[in-house]
Protein backbone atom coordinates (compact mmCIF):
# COMPACT_ATOMS: atom_id res chain seq x y z
CA UNK A 1 0.00 0.00 0.00
CA UNK A 2 1.07 3.49 -1.00
CA UNK A 3 2.03 5.99 1.25
CA UNK A 4 -0.94 8.00 0.62
CA UNK A 5 -3.42 5.35 0.79
CA UNK A 6 -1.99 4.68 4.10
CA UNK A 7 -2.21 8.00 5.73
CA UNK A 8 -5.95 8.63 4.36
CA UNK A 9 -6.78 5.34 6.34
CA UNK A 10 -5.38 6.36 9.07
CA UNK A 11 -6.94 9.80 8.99
CA UNK A 12 -9.67 8.07 8.29
CA UNK A 13 -9.82 5.67 11.43
CA UNK A 14 -9.62 8.75 13.46
CA UNK A 15 -12.27 10.10 12.04
CA UNK A 16 -14.23 7.30 12.55
CA UNK A 17 -13.29 7.30 16.12
CA UNK A 18 -14.57 10.91 16.40
CA UNK A 19 -17.65 10.26 14.63
CA UNK A 20 -18.69 6.99 17.53
CA UNK A 21 -17.34 9.68 20.12
CA UNK A 22 -19.42 12.31 19.61
CA UNK A 23 -22.35 10.37 18.69
CA UNK A 24 -21.94 8.86 22.16
CA UNK A 25 -21.43 12.25 24.09
CA UNK A 26 -24.64 12.97 22.35
CA UNK A 27 -26.89 10.22 23.87
CA UNK A 28 -25.48 10.70 27.16
CA UNK A 29 -23.06 7.17 26.47
CA UNK A 30 -20.29 7.24 28.27
CA UNK A 31 -17.42 5.51 26.00
CA UNK A 32 -13.41 6.22 26.00
CA UNK A 33 -11.17 4.87 23.10
CA UNK A 34 -8.12 3.18 23.65
CA UNK A 35 -5.92 1.25 21.51
CA UNK A 36 -3.23 2.50 19.24
CA UNK A 37 -5.58 5.44 17.86
CA UNK A 38 -5.87 6.61 21.41
CA UNK A 39 -2.04 6.42 21.73
CA UNK A 40 -1.62 8.24 17.98
CA UNK A 41 -4.13 10.76 19.75
CA UNK A 42 -2.21 11.70 22.58
CA UNK A 43 1.50 11.08 21.21
CA UNK A 44 3.21 13.18 18.18
CA UNK A 45 5.97 11.04 18.44
CA UNK A 46 3.64 8.11 17.22
CA UNK A 47 4.26 9.82 14.14
CA UNK A 48 8.12 9.22 14.46
CA UNK A 49 9.12 7.28 11.15
CA UNK A 50 10.25 4.63 12.91
CA UNK A 51 7.60 4.65 15.32
CA UNK A 52 4.71 4.79 12.90
CA UNK A 53 2.44 1.63 12.32
CA UNK A 54 -1.33 0.87 10.96
CA UNK A 55 -4.28 1.07 13.06
CA UNK A 56 -6.64 -1.17 11.43
CA UNK A 57 -9.40 -1.24 14.48
CA UNK A 58 -10.81 0.79 17.38
CA UNK A 59 -10.88 -0.28 21.00
CA UNK A 60 -13.08 1.52 23.49
CA UNK A 61 -14.36 1.38 27.05
CA UNK A 62 -17.92 1.45 28.41
CA UNK A 63 -19.58 1.24 31.46
CA UNK A 64 -21.78 -2.42 31.49
CA UNK A 65 -24.87 -0.43 32.83
CA UNK A 66 -24.74 1.05 29.25
CA UNK A 67 -24.34 -2.28 27.68
CA UNK A 68 -27.89 -2.10 25.74
CA UNK A 69 -27.29 1.33 24.85
CA UNK A 70 -23.87 0.89 23.58
CA UNK A 71 -24.89 -2.21 21.51
CA UNK A 72 -27.94 0.04 19.90
CA UNK A 73 -25.25 3.49 19.24
CA UNK A 74 -23.39 0.95 17.03
CA UNK A 75 -26.34 -0.98 15.30
CA UNK A 76 -27.67 2.94 14.63
CA UNK A 77 -23.97 4.06 13.25
CA UNK A 78 -23.98 0.80 10.44
CA UNK A 79 -22.45 -2.08 12.70
CA UNK A 80 -22.67 -5.09 12.58
CA UNK A 81 -22.88 -7.41 15.87
CA UNK A 82 -20.25 -10.42 16.75
CA UNK A 83 -23.41 -12.37 17.32
CA UNK A 84 -21.46 -15.64 18.81
CA UNK A 85 -18.58 -13.33 20.18
CA UNK A 86 -21.63 -11.12 22.18
CA UNK A 87 -23.70 -13.84 22.96
CA UNK A 88 -20.88 -15.28 25.02
CA UNK A 89 -18.98 -12.37 26.68
CA UNK A 90 -21.56 -9.35 26.14
CA UNK A 91 -21.87 -8.50 29.85
CA UNK A 92 -18.43 -7.87 29.62
CA UNK A 93 -17.13 -7.27 26.04
CA UNK A 94 -18.87 -6.78 22.74
CA UNK A 95 -17.44 -6.90 19.00
CA UNK A 96 -18.78 -5.10 15.94
CA UNK A 97 -17.85 -4.78 12.02
CA UNK A 98 -18.01 -2.95 9.47
CA UNK A 99 -17.60 -4.94 6.51
CA UNK A 100 -17.42 -1.90 3.74
CA UNK A 101 -14.27 -0.79 5.61
CA UNK A 102 -12.93 -4.01 7.06
CA UNK A 103 -12.89 -2.59 10.32
CA UNK A 104 -13.43 -4.37 13.85
CA UNK A 105 -14.61 -2.14 16.84
CA UNK A 106 -13.98 -4.02 20.47
CA UNK A 107 -15.92 -2.47 23.49
CA UNK A 108 -14.67 -3.17 26.77
CA UNK A 109 -17.61 -2.94 29.81
CA UNK A 110 -15.89 -1.82 33.13
CA UNK A 111 -13.25 -4.73 33.40
CA UNK A 112 -9.99 -5.03 30.86
CA UNK A 113 -9.24 -8.59 30.92
CA UNK A 114 -6.74 -9.71 28.90
CA UNK A 115 -3.37 -10.72 29.89
CA UNK A 116 -4.04 -9.08 33.47
CA UNK A 117 -7.22 -8.09 34.49
CA UNK A 118 -7.49 -4.17 35.07
CA UNK A 119 -10.84 -2.44 36.66
CA UNK A 120 -11.44 0.90 34.85
CA UNK A 121 -14.71 1.66 34.80
CA UNK A 122 -14.60 3.88 37.71
CA UNK A 123 -11.95 5.86 36.20
CA UNK A 124 -13.86 6.59 32.73
CA UNK A 125 -14.62 10.26 33.81
CA UNK A 126 -10.78 11.18 34.23
CA UNK A 127 -10.59 12.05 30.19
CA UNK A 128 -13.31 13.24 27.93
CA UNK A 129 -11.82 11.10 25.08
CA UNK A 130 -9.83 8.42 25.96
CA UNK A 131 -8.88 6.28 29.24
CA UNK A 132 -6.08 8.04 30.83
CA UNK A 133 -2.56 8.00 30.15
CA UNK A 134 -1.32 5.65 32.87
CA UNK A 135 -4.19 2.96 32.03
CA UNK A 136 -3.23 3.12 28.11
CA UNK A 137 0.27 2.53 29.36
CA UNK A 138 -0.93 -0.24 31.64
CA UNK A 139 -3.04 -1.85 28.51
CA UNK A 140 0.19 -2.23 26.71
CA UNK A 141 2.37 -3.12 29.80
CA UNK A 142 0.22 -5.94 30.52
CA UNK A 143 0.98 -7.77 27.74
CA UNK A 144 2.80 -10.96 27.96
CA UNK A 145 3.55 -11.77 24.24
CA UNK A 146 4.50 -8.67 23.40
CA UNK A 147 4.27 -7.42 19.61
CA UNK A 148 6.60 -4.75 17.16
CA UNK A 149 3.02 -2.38 17.40
CA UNK A 150 3.00 -2.31 21.10
CA UNK A 151 6.39 -1.42 21.61
CA UNK A 152 6.14 1.00 19.14
CA UNK A 153 3.38 2.12 21.52
CA UNK A 154 5.12 2.02 24.32
CA UNK A 155 7.75 3.94 23.38
CA UNK A 156 5.94 6.78 21.81
CA UNK A 157 3.82 7.30 25.46
CA UNK A 158 6.95 7.28 27.66
CA UNK A 159 8.97 9.47 24.83
CA UNK A 160 5.47 12.22 25.49
CA UNK A 161 4.62 11.73 28.85
CA UNK A 162 7.09 12.24 32.25
CA UNK A 163 6.07 9.76 34.62
CA UNK A 164 5.29 11.12 38.38
CA UNK A 165 5.21 9.66 41.92
CA UNK A 166 1.59 11.44 42.29
CA UNK A 167 -0.49 12.59 40.03
CA UNK A 168 -1.46 16.44 40.73
CA UNK A 169 -6.19 16.93 39.79
CA UNK A 170 -6.75 17.65 36.45
CA UNK A 171 -3.44 16.85 34.69
CA UNK A 172 -3.95 14.29 31.87
CA UNK A 173 -0.73 14.25 30.42
CA UNK A 174 1.80 12.82 32.81
CA UNK A 175 2.00 8.97 33.79
CA UNK A 176 0.97 7.97 37.68
CA UNK A 177 3.92 5.70 39.04
CA UNK A 178 1.87 5.81 42.44
CA UNK A 179 -1.21 4.46 40.48
CA UNK A 180 1.13 1.74 38.73
CA UNK A 181 2.83 0.93 42.07
CA UNK A 182 -1.12 0.80 43.83
CA UNK A 183 -1.83 -2.01 41.26
CA UNK A 184 1.45 -4.21 41.90
CA UNK A 185 1.22 -3.86 45.29
CA UNK A 186 -1.15 -6.68 45.76
CA UNK A 187 -0.81 -8.41 42.53
CA UNK A 188 2.69 -10.38 41.79
CA UNK A 189 1.26 -11.77 38.49
CA UNK A 190 0.53 -7.45 37.60
CA UNK A 191 4.43 -6.70 38.77
CA UNK A 192 6.00 -9.64 37.09
CA UNK A 193 4.78 -8.82 33.58
CA UNK A 194 5.23 -5.17 33.56
CA UNK A 195 8.70 -5.77 34.96
CA UNK A 196 9.46 -8.14 32.18
CA UNK A 197 7.62 -5.94 29.43
CA UNK A 198 9.29 -2.79 30.78
CA UNK A 199 12.64 -4.46 30.27
CA UNK A 200 11.81 -5.58 27.11
CA UNK A 201 11.61 -2.10 25.73
CA UNK A 202 14.49 -1.31 26.88
CA UNK A 203 16.14 -3.75 24.91
CA UNK A 204 14.59 -2.79 21.67
CA UNK A 205 15.64 0.90 22.19
CA UNK A 206 18.62 0.98 20.26
CA UNK A 207 16.80 -0.50 17.37
CA UNK A 208 14.38 2.88 16.89
CA UNK A 209 17.45 5.25 16.26
CA UNK A 210 16.01 7.37 18.43
CA UNK A 211 17.97 11.16 19.26
CA UNK A 212 20.28 10.18 22.06
CA UNK A 213 18.32 12.76 24.53
CA UNK A 214 15.27 10.99 23.63
CA UNK A 215 16.42 7.59 24.23
CA UNK A 216 18.18 8.90 27.71
CA UNK A 217 14.65 10.33 28.54
CA UNK A 218 13.11 7.11 27.96
CA UNK A 219 15.45 4.99 29.69
CA UNK A 220 15.11 7.50 33.02
CA UNK A 221 11.24 7.56 32.77
CA UNK A 222 11.23 3.32 32.13
CA UNK A 223 13.88 3.01 35.53
CA UNK A 224 11.62 5.31 37.53
CA UNK A 225 8.40 2.88 36.87
CA UNK A 226 10.85 0.10 37.64
CA UNK A 227 11.93 1.30 41.02
CA UNK A 228 8.09 2.38 41.36
CA UNK A 229 6.45 -0.83 41.41
CA UNK A 230 9.68 -2.59 43.02
CA UNK A 231 9.87 -0.53 46.00
CA UNK A 232 6.69 -0.05 47.04
CA UNK A 233 5.65 -2.42 50.22
CA UNK A 234 4.19 -5.55 49.01
CA UNK A 235 1.20 -7.19 50.72
CA UNK A 236 0.83 -10.74 52.47
CA UNK A 237 -0.58 -12.09 49.36
CA UNK A 238 2.26 -10.47 47.30
CA UNK A 239 4.98 -12.32 48.93
CA UNK A 240 3.08 -15.57 49.21
CA UNK A 241 2.77 -15.78 45.56
CA UNK A 242 6.15 -14.40 44.73
CA UNK A 243 7.73 -17.76 46.52
CA UNK A 244 6.38 -19.90 43.99
CA UNK A 245 7.33 -17.53 40.96
CA UNK A 246 7.60 -18.62 37.57
CA UNK A 247 7.03 -22.04 38.10
CA UNK A 248 3.35 -21.34 38.24
CA UNK A 249 1.72 -19.45 35.09
CA UNK A 250 0.87 -16.00 36.10
CA UNK A 251 -0.87 -14.90 33.60
CA UNK A 252 -4.05 -15.32 31.47
CA UNK A 253 -4.39 -16.39 28.04
CA UNK A 254 -6.65 -13.84 26.65
CA UNK A 255 -9.54 -15.10 24.10
CA UNK A 256 -8.72 -13.81 20.37
CA UNK A 257 -12.22 -13.38 18.87
CA UNK A 258 -12.80 -14.96 15.79
CA UNK A 259 -13.99 -12.91 12.86
CA UNK A 260 -16.85 -13.28 10.98
CA UNK A 261 -16.58 -13.90 6.81
CA UNK A 262 -17.15 -10.55 5.61
CA UNK A 263 -14.17 -8.99 7.79
CA UNK A 264 -10.81 -10.82 7.02
CA UNK A 265 -8.18 -10.82 9.33
CA UNK A 266 -5.37 -8.43 9.55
Amino acid sequence: MGGRSSLLMQSAISDEAKRILDEAKGRGIILRLFGGVAVKYHCPSATHRSLQRSYPDLDFFGRGKQGREIRKLFLDLGYEPNQRFNALHGATRLIFEDAKNQRVVDIFLDVFRMCHTLHLGDRLSLDDYTIPISDLLLTKLQVVEINEKDIRDLIAILKDHDVVDQIAPGDKEVIDAGYASHLCEDDWGLYKTISLTLGKVLSFLPKYELEPEAEQKLESRINKLLHAIETVPKSFKWKLRDKVGEKKRWYDLPEVPIRTESVSSA
